[in-house]
């Protein structure tokens, strides 16, 4: 069953900030961007069924998903709010969000941009710029190499 992504960012939203007292960085939404690319394409990978139905896109300084992307861009760089609620996933993808999320966790904004510029599916889809999908099946096939 495929989600909303707006609804997983906020899940990563809340993620983060509670992470943030084991000494993780807040979210961004440069840094919820990538974050969002790298659950969609492990969920990918492991289930072969996308986490959200919106597309990643290739922009120039990586994967965006536009919809979220544009819901949060009134704050800028600054720390985005904590919502009050989140989804439920199922047992398996819970557990594969959450390794995801631990995977990255400690890789900054800038950090996570640079990781995806030297992956294939971001390099792939040209022209980086708004409107470039990076393809699912793209991603379904690089991600299946990194899971381990």
């Amino acid at each position: 069953m495929a989600y909303k992504a707006l609804d997983i960012a906020r899940k990563l939203i809340r993620m983060a900030d509670w992470d943030t007292a084991n000494g993780g960085d807040n979210m961004t939404n440069l840094r919820l961007q990538k974050l969002l690319y790298y659950e969609q394409g492990y969920h990918l990978a492991k289930f072969d069924t996308p986490l959200f139905d919106e597309d990643v896109e290739s922009w120039i300084y990586g994967p965006v998903v536009p919809v979220v992307y544009d819901f949060y861009k009134q704050y800028g760089s600054q720390i985005l709010p904590v919502p009050s609620e989140e989804i439920d996933l199922s047992e398996e993808e819970e557990s594969l969000f959450g390794q995801v999320f631990e995977a990255y966790r400690e890789f900054s904004a800038i950090g996570l941009m640079n990781l995806t510029h030297r992956e294939t599916p971001w390099l792939r889809a040209v022209p980086h710029d708004r409107g470039t999908v990076i393809n699912q099946e793209v991603m379904r096939k690089f991600f299946k190499t990194q899971l381990d």
